[in-house]
């Protein structure tokens, strides 16, 4: 009598709860991934939205700041005024206006001007603060830095301390640029010549005559050089 084959019905129950098991865990799987991007998207989506608030803001307080400060312009050049005031309500006034825009968005053009209404007003400490403040924040702007230093020498200058600004008007002459050097030295020769040191005055128009030909000072320096040959 031929033996009965028995049917492996255990395998099969253990090979479908397998199968059940694996797809379990891929969804599973699956939902947690989902869950990960969508944690992901929300993040990225955030930092969008973040930068683009940022630039909006950081648009508006530009706008801001550049309306403030033509309006200061227009009052410090006495542009579109319709009523007379003084020159020192005038400075006043567009010093008040620089400052809410520098406040607004930080500006080296702006804290100059801050400090050439100080410098104005008669308020010479305050501007030499500013200047300082200025060379120290925006050292690196090299088309602007001569400006400050022109500033400083003059303000030193009123204050009645010619050696200051003789040393700052050096320090302009020796920085890499030649932007307004030739001012510089014209600017040291005429202090010079108030102090009666007329030989180190007429270095100063040498210079200018040596190494600016082109300086619209060239021509006021040659002329000190020729009274100096004459007397």
């Amino acid at each position: 009598m031929p033996k009965q084959i028995k049917k492996r019905i255990t395998k099969k129950v253990d090979t479908e709860v397998d199968v059940k098991d694996k797809l379990a865990a891929f969804k599973d799987t699956l939902k947690d991934r989902q869950k990960t991007l969508v944690i992901y998207g929300i993040v990225v989506l955030t930092i969008i939205i973040s930068i683009t608030a940022f630039f909006i803001f950081s648009f508006s307080l530009q706008r801001n700041a550049e309306q403030l400060a033509y309006d200061a312009y227009n009052i410090y050049y006495n542009e579109y005024q319709k009523s007379l005031v003084t020159e020192q309500v005038r400075y006043e006034k567009s010093l008040n206006i620089f400052k809410k825009a520098y406040e607004t968005k930080k500006s080296p053009r702006t804290l100059l001007y801050i400090a050439s209404c100080y410098y104005e007003i008669g308020k010479y400490d305050d501007a030499l603060n500013t200047l300082e403040d200025f060379t120290e924040r925006y050292s690196n702007k090299h088309t602007l830095i001569p400006l400050a230093y022109i500033k400083i020498a003059q303000v030193y200058q009123r204050k009645g301390s010619p050696q200051e600004a003789l040393k700052t008007l050096d320090s302009l002459s020796h920085l890499k640029d030649d932007i307004y050097k030739d001012l510089a030295f014209m600017e040291s020769g005429r202090i010079l010549e108030m102090e009666g040191r007329l030989e180190e005055a007429k270095e100063q128009y040498n210079e200018i005559t040596t190494r600016f030909p082109n300086s619209p000072f060239l021509e006021e320096a040659k002329a000190k050089l020729s009274e100096k040959k004459e007397g």
